[in-house]
């Protein structure tokens, strides 16, 4: 009998283990976090795990999640998919994690979320704009625009902002993003009424662009759409200014670097791109965020920390919601999430886990200055699946 009592005993104490393994223990909200802090896009997960560990630390200084403290688990995924994809294995076998943040690139992301859907742990990347993302199950979250929402909202801004009837395009033809933007907006700026007059194409790292240049110059555009990165964009710039081009140049969110305005200064004066956010925005809520993230890391905020600030507090509040470490009952809070007022705009999750919230149009002004222009609504964020159609915008110009 007292064999029996002992083993049962026994068993009680593993399974009263298991229960609070499962749960990552009752006193602690885990969260996994994964980002490339080495690498070559080592700033941007960077400045997202700044984002990240900001918000929790905020968190826990007014109480914790349902009087639980939140511990961060972060790990390094050194700009690799592969080890993106082992990273999370482990947060979910081993570290029993009750939610994910991460990452930036799309393909880390992608490469990591079937583990977390097979785990039923929910995932919420902050920044990964490739639709694929969030096709990978209903536990994957992003809290970011997506690239055909943005290529929409590039379009229209020419369009109806600035009035533009004729357009041209350099796209770089080995890059997915430059490629998947040029898509959209060509077919939202032609279903506006506008004309593509000429169609360049140039590979990221080239140094010379006249020859592309001195073809668009001859087409006579209105604007010129450059749907790349950084780097490229700011010589494409000062190259089409020597050239005598003073149109507008605009692009997305892949212009976002202190690095753009050094390389092509004032030739991108007059220049317009997509943005999550800019840390110029008058609005109380961003100042607060600035001001408090340069006290801390001594620098100026860049969208991703913003927005890998805004996806921690959202993943936060939904924890909170649910009242449970449950994987399941967080990712129904994270679904049912209505306008949460995040710092990057506010955030309701569409029936494809993506985010409805503002595009950011962001005009490149004197000394580097990003002013917000525009806040362009898109209606549904979800147009991806469908044939590009032109987005439904409310904005009021605010720029300094």
């Amino acid at each position: 009998m007292k064999r029996i009592l002992l083993s049962l005993l026994i068993i009680s104490c593993l399974l009263a283990s298991l229960a609070c393994k499962n749960t990552g223990g009752s006193d602690k909200v885990r969260i996994g976090v994964f980002m490339s802090l080495t690498g070559s896009t080592a700033n941007f997960g960077i400045s997202s795990t700044n984002g990240i560990k900001m918000a929790a630390d905020e968190v826990n200084a007014a109480g914790g999640i349902n009087g639980k403290q939140i511990e961060i688990l972060v790990q390094d995924d050194r700009s690799d998919a592969s080890e993106a994809a082992t990273i999370v294995t482990k947060f979910v076998t081993q570290d029993q994690v009750h939610a994910i943040l991460g990452e930036v690139a799309s393909s880390r992301s992608i490469a990591a979320a079937p583990i977390a859907q097979n785990a039923k742990i929910p995932m919420l990347t902050p920044s990964s704009t490739n639709p694929e993302v969030t096709r990978k199950g209903n536990f994957i979250f992003r809290s970011c625009f997506i690239d055909p929402v943005q290529g929409a909202a590039i379009a229209q801004f020419a369009a109806r902002t600035l009035g533009a009837k004729r357009a041209a395009i350099m796209v770089d033809r080995k890059n997915d993003y430059s490629t998947g933007l040029e898509k959209v907006i060509n077919a939202t700026f032609i279903k506006l009424g506008g004309q593509m007059v000429g169609t360049q194409s140039y590979q990221e790292g080239d140094q010379d662009f006249n020859a592309q240049l001195t073809d668009l110059k001859g087409k006579n555009p209105e604007v010129i759409f450059v749907p790349g990165y950084y780097n490229d964009v700011g010589l494409i710039a000062k190259q089409a200014r020597d050239k005598g081009i003073t149109v507008p140049l605009i692009g997305g969110d892949g212009w976002d670097s202190a690095q753009l305005y050094a390389i092509g200064g004032a030739a991108l004066n007059g220049s317009y791109f997509t943005n999550h956010y800019s840390p110029f925005d008058t609005d109380p809520k961003v100042q607060k965020f600035v001001n408090d993230y340069k006290t801390r890391f001594g620098a100026i905020p860049d969208a991703l920390a913003a927005t890998a600030y805004d996806a921690a507090k959202i993943m936060f509040d939904a924890i909170r919601r649910a009242n449970s470490l449950d994987g399941t009952a967080i990712r129904d809070a994270l679904a049912a999430t209505k306008e949460f007022p995040g710092v990057t705009g506010n955030v309701t999750f569409n029936e494809n886990r993506d985010a409805v919230k503002p595009i950011i149009m962001i005009e490149i002004k004197d000394g580097g200055t990003y002013a917000v222009r525009e806040r362009v609504n898109v209606e549904g964020a979800a147009l991806a699946s469908a044939a590009p159609a032109a987005p439904t915008a409310s904005a009021s110009p605010t720029a300094k």
